[in-house]
């Protein structure tokens, strides 16, 4: 299906034309056909040589400007339409810049009434505003030029992007209704992306999770509706009173609202207008970013992506001021005098400006705002080069600061530097050390040696234990090898000692060889047999098999007895 928004001055035949070319009538309401009218959007559709159009008729009344803007806005091709007999009105020139704005660049010209006036002076006058664009001459009346027009049609759809069906869902709410036996039912443009019955959308507004009872594309009930497409969604779980145009269902997760954004803009404009996007406008108060951009404060959250178009208004002037280019979403707050500093900063790269607010990003945050994901610096995290590099400088600094704070600690754990450098998650800080030249073992930056003092009474001690593993030194042993307790504590936390209890300490790996020299024994053995098999004393043999009781590698049985698990 292709979609095609019309657009040009009151009274100037667009519904008419719709009319004739789908034989449905785009005029909803009574009003509308007892005044020939078009106050709101009008929806019709047909097939031409095959291929399905739907129409999206706007109103050309300047009163009804946000409904023509609630239209045009999600639909990528325009017919535009000006009378031969009147020409270029203050409408047409009010939807062109409208068009410009959302950044349509897919148009057809059709010249109305021909059977009225002469069409060529409308043509150059339309042609003098839109350019060299394909137009149509035609006459509702006598039936010239529609076989033209329809085949203009067809050339404008091919020429249109292809659609992407596997994009995040963003359905711009137009109309929302209820339907007897059915409930409520919501209507859009869908420009990217698939619905499916069944599968669950995100209400923008409140976050609330929707579940899709039912589709409707051209009038057919539908399993699944891919873009681009006119589409009527059956929803459960929500009232109509509850949706209003300018709301949006998503696809759940894949898109961040924003409240403040910065954009690119190419006018000067006022401290407050409306903003419009898709179906929504929406007040916003703007503040100047030099002569380039401008931040924009939205009286509501919007589903936002960076290289979204806002259209620019001024209500109470019913003036289009242009478009604006969205650059960057939720942006970090300004210090004074940085207005100039940042409007600099908006040329740059967008991905550039996302990842150099932030330092870090996730992929998942990149997709959501619309950026496609660098080179990661770890799994699915990015970072902004210039932050990094400058993580990567402060790192040998902080570990030198902890060391001489921590003179007995091996290394500084990953945690305390992952604070330090304020990083997101501390997975983050082993890439960065090795990018530092820093080693990072069993979790401690920088190695994992104790001061020299300490590291030649382990050595001391650890050949002591080497002839005969389960003869943990005593107090004054300890004392002698210049091991107190905050020594040992250290060691212990380094993983260079076990403590068995209190003032009892093995090597590392005393519970491996214990369970060798216990598999030995038969089966059950007391404790006797076992402080006799491991070569030590009571007041080691016993806290050695309670720590293996709570590690349950072995049992204790009811006469106090134990056997391997």
């Amino acid at each position: 299906m292709r979609v095609v928004a019309t657009a040009g001055h009151v009274d100037h035949g667009k519904s008419t034309l719709v009319r004739l070319l789908t034989g449905m009538e785009p005029d909803r309401w009574a009003e509308e056909r007892r005044r020939g009218l078009t106050i709101d959007l009008g929806f019709a559709w047909t097939t031409l040589s095959g291929q399905e159009i739907a129409f999206v008729d706007v109103p050309g009344h300047h009163r009804f400007v946000p409904n023509m803007l609630a239209g045009i806005g999600p639909v990528p091709a325009v017919l535009f339409v000006v009378a031969a007999d009147e020409g270029w009105k203050p409408q047409s020139a009010e939807h062109l810049a409208a068009i410009r704005a959302l950044g349509v660049r897919h148009l057809l010209l059709a010249i109305t009434r021909a059977d009225l006036a002469d069409p060529e002076t409308a043509l150059r006058q339309a042609e003098q505003h839109l350019g060299a664009v394909p137009h149509v001459v035609v006459s509702a009346t006598t039936g010239q030029g529609l076989d033209e027009l329809r085949a203009a049609i067809l050339a404008l759809t091919d020429r249109l992007p292809a659609p992407e069906p596997a994009a995040d869902v963003r359905l711009w709410l137009d109309r929302s209704f209820t339907v007897g036996g059915a409930g409520t039912v919501v209507t859009g443009t869908l420009s990217a992306g698939t619905i499916a019955k069944g599968e669950e959308l995100q209400l923008a507004s409140t976050g609330q999770l929707l579940r899709v009872r039912g589709l409707h594309a051209l009038g057919r009930q539908c399993d699944l509706v891919p873009a681009v497409a006119r589409i009527a969604v059956n929803l459960r779980g929500v009232e109509r009173t509850e949706l209003v145009r300018g709301d949006a269902l998503l696809s759940p997760g894949r898109w961040r609202t924003a409240t403040v954004v910065d954009v690119l803009i190419g006018a000067e404009l006022p401290a407050e207008l409306v903003a419009h996007l898709g179906s929504a406008a929406v007040p916003v108060r703007v503040r100047p970013l030099g002569t380039v951009g401008a931040r924009l404060r939205l009286a509501r959250p919007l589903p936002l992506r960076i290289g979204d178009r806002l259209l620019l208004r001024d209500p109470g002037r019913g003036e289009v001021l242009g478009g604006a280019e969205v650059v960057d979403l939720d942006p970090r707050p300004l210090r004074r005098g940085g207005a100039a500093a940042r409007a600099a900063e908006l040329t740059d790269d967008p991905l550039a400006i996302h990842l150099r607010t932030r330092g870090f990003a996730r992929t998942a945050e990149l997709r959501a705002a619309g950026l496609s994901a660098p080179e990661p610096v770890l799994a699915d995290w990015h970072a902004d080069p210039e932050h990094w590099a400058a993580m990567v400088r402060r790192a040998p600094g902080e570990v030198e600061s902890w060391r001489q704070e921590h003179p007995l600690e091996p290394g500084m754990p990953a945690e305390a530097l992952r604070q330090r450098l304020d990083l997101p998650e501390v997975a983050l800080v082993g890439p960065l050390a090795n990018a530092a030249g820093l080693a990072v073992p069993a979790g401690r930056v920088g190695g994992a040696e104790l001061p020299a003092r300490i590291e030649q009474a382990l050595g001391a001690l650890a050949a002591e234990l080497a002839g005969n593993p389960f003869a943990a030194p005593d107090a004054a042993r300890l004392v002698e090898l210049g091991l107190g307790g905050k020594e040992l504590a250290a060691a212990v936390r380094a993983g260079r000692l076990l403590r068995v209890a209190e003032g009892v300490v093995l090597s590392p790996d005393a519970v491996t060889q214990a369970v060798k020299v216990l598999a030995m024994l038969a089966a059950p053995f007391t404790v006797s047999q076992a402080r006799q098999a491991l070569g030590t004393s009571r007041r080691v043999a016993v806290p050695l098999l309670e720590l293996l009781d709570r590690r349950g590698i072995t049992e204790r049985l009811a006469d106090s007895s134990r056997r391997l698990r």
